[in-house]
């Protein structure tokens, strides 16, 4: 199947989560460049408004201009009042990309109840709101794609727990996955697609100064990592791209590690 006319998600709709920087933000501009209108969401709304400059100065095309939400993905009524709006003034939704996540809880001995509370609550609970939303809708048009970010620290990073120990992200990241597959089988005879990305080391402005720190460390990401080189947004903003596509059509229930081989 050749490209559509205009770009791969060329009159889609989608909303991305934690698009007011790194993966988010990088994300956002890909899936503009490539045709869709956007519907930006997250708590932080000067780096949502940065995100919009951007879009602009890229000319994100002859798309309609982006729906700027701000709002805490984590609680349930701003995710509904979210979602009602969107579908207030688009019609319905194409793709949901579930970005928010992050959180550092230490080593398991030091590590605090409110600590995993707050990683669960940000990585897991922000998805599950908005795929619930997504999903009632996809599954009544019969049509849509969700993409959720998970991690390789799905199933542990070396460095991480070696030098600042952080199960509670591991965990959640786990969740994702597992909540990624759940979901694609309970939508895949709505013809709904349901996906994750787990990014390995990915250089933002969060990460980098950390992933500087420790680089050359014996068990450092470069030194982990295959490829020999941590990544960059837009290896991530590809990947999702490809899987928000239809030249994914057939891909469901998979997460796609993008992680340089670790």
């Amino acid at each position: 199947m050749g490209r559509s006319p205009g770009g791969r998600v060329a009159g889609k709709i989608a909303l991305v989560t934690g698009a007011a920087n790194g993966l988010g933000r990088a994300i956002a501009l890909r899936l503009a460049e490539e045709g869709a209108t956007l519907v930006l969401v997250d708590i932080d709304a000067a780096g949502l408004a940065e995100t919009g400059r951007q879009l602009e100065a890229a000319g994100a095309g002859s798309n309609r201009p982006p729906l700027v939400v701000n709002a805490d993905v984590t609680e349930e009524a701003p995710v509904k009042a979210l979602f009602k709006q969107t579908f207030d003034t688009h019609g319905r939704l194409d793709i949901l990309v579930n970005d928010v996540g992050g959180g550092t809880s230490g080593h398991i001995w030091e590590a605090t109840l409110g600590d995993w509370d707050r990683i669960i609550k940000l990585n897991l609970r922000s998805a599950f709101l908005c795929t619930r939303e997504a999903a009632a809708h996809m599954k009544e048009r019969r049509s849509g794609c969700i993409i959720n970010l998970s991690s390789g620290a799905r199933e542990g990073t070396p460095w991480t727990a070696y030098y600042i120990g952080n199960s509670a992200y591991s965990a959640a990241k786990a969740g994702i996955h597992g909540l990624t597959r759940g979901v694609a089988l309970e939508l895949a005879e709505y013809g709904v697609r349901v996906n994750a990305v787990a990014p390995g080391p990915i250089e933002t402005e969060r990460t980098g100064p950390g992933f500087r720190k420790i680089e050359q460390l014996e068990y450092g990401p470069i030194r982990a990592t295959p490829m020999r080189r941590i990544g960059v947004p837009q290896d991530i903003a590809n990947a999702v791209l490809y899987l928000a596509s239809d030249e994914a059509q057939y891909i469901t229930g998979t997460t796609l590690p993008v992680a340089g081989g670790r």
